[in-house]
């Protein structure tokens, strides 16, 4: 055989090879992503202390999810608290590896702080890798059925009294932004040490009422036993799971320039229990992530246990997540700078 008819016998051999391999290069790629996570460990990183409920939602997704991701990996839960989250926020950001093996759930509130709070801190929402919320909270403003307000309408005339934790707690920032914000006639009583004391205030007629996730409200007794009457929804969208088809807050403010920082200013309840991973994790490994969360969400054995912890699923996606972060960051900022200003004077 001549050197040039062997040089194209070998051309032709590699120009075929190609041919038969390049129909197959989706599989190969999506092979790609579980041959990375087979055999390995992942963290799923809490933000928050041990013991409470984000902690409680952090382990039963890792004890569940790694089976979903291709290749099966481990996944381990560690808690991580500190500074209302910031602290995971920026180890995600510019310590965690990015590689698709560590993630965490931080707070609902986070994403927007780097609008509202100290901007001197470096953390950058629209840079993150968002995998999806377990859980949405819907927060509620209910009062009593002796309470004299019976509606969202009835506040612009009469006056009642919600009770509040504390400056910073969602029970009393809720009433006390309605009230200054939409000039409803809230009257806030700070000092209890959690919603559980208000509800029983609210049986013992000290307050008529409180702002607080309607989850939680519904497992209460005064609640069972129909004795709550829901004025509002404090969210974007309505809950279809609350009966009676309380009115938005939103519909007690037609004011376009109002409307955005009322939107913003509730796009914070929004986020629910943000999961989300560092910055430049691989495509392949981040769709692979949040579609392995998705299935969790719907895998009967995670259901029945979720049942028995007393959580109610309700998921959001990565892809909701983001367009959420994308939304809030195109607030006009004399929006923003009206929210910040008004919040930091609440209570004042």
């Amino acid at each position: 055989m001549t050197k040039s008819l062997h040089r194209s016998v070998l051309l032709a051999g590699a120009l075929f090879a190609a041919s038969t391999l390049a129909p197959n290069f989706s599989s190969v790629r999506a092979q790609s992503v579980e041959s990375f996570y087979k055999g390995r460990q992942m963290s799923l990183l809490i933000g928050f202390g041990p013991g409470g409920g984000n902690d409680v939602w952090g382990r039963s997704i890792a004890r569940h999810m790694g089976r979903h991701i291709p290749g099966a990996p481990t996944m381990v839960a560690q808690n991580m608290p500190g500074a209302g989250t910031m602290k995971l926020a920026l180890h995600l950001q510019s310590v965690a590896p990015a590689d698709g093996t560590t993630f965490g759930l931080i707070s609902r509130g986070l994403p927007l702080e780097p609008l509202l709070g100290d901007r001197s801190i470096q953390f950058t929402p629209q840079k993150m890798s968002w995998i999806g919320s377990p859980d949405q909270d819907t927060n509620v403003c209910v009062v009593t059925k002796e309470a004299k307000a019976k509606s969202l309408a009835d506040l612009k005339t009469t006056e009642i009294t919600m009770g509040g934790s504390g400056s910073g707690a969602d029970t009393a920032v809720y009433p006390e932004f309605f009230a200054q914000f939409l000039g409803l006639k809230i009257r806030t009583v700070k000092g209890y040490p959690g919603s559980n004391e208000v509800i029983l205030a609210m049986e013992r007629g000290e307050v008529d009422g409180i702002c607080v996730a309607y989850d939680a409200l519904a497992r209460q007794r005064l609640f069972l036993d129909g004795k709550i009457n829901i004025l509002f929804q404090a969210a974007l969208k309505k809950d279809p799971k609350i009966k009676g088809d309380p009115p938005l807050v939103l519909d007690a403010n037609p004011d376009p320039q109002k409307k955005d920082i009322l939107e913003f200013f509730l796009s914070r309840a929004a986020f629910g229990r943000p999961l989300v991973a560092p910055p430049n994790v691989p495509k392949d490994r981040l769709a692979a992530l949040q579609k392995a969360f998705l299935d969790t969400m719907s895998d009967p054995v995670f259901k029945a246990e979720a049942e028995k912890l007393g959580l109610t699923i309700d998921p959001i996606s990565g892809d909701e997540l983001v367009a959420l972060v994308d939304k809030a960051y195109r607030t006009p900022e004399a929006s923003v700078r009206a929210l910040s200003d008004m919040l930091k004077n609440l209570g004042k």
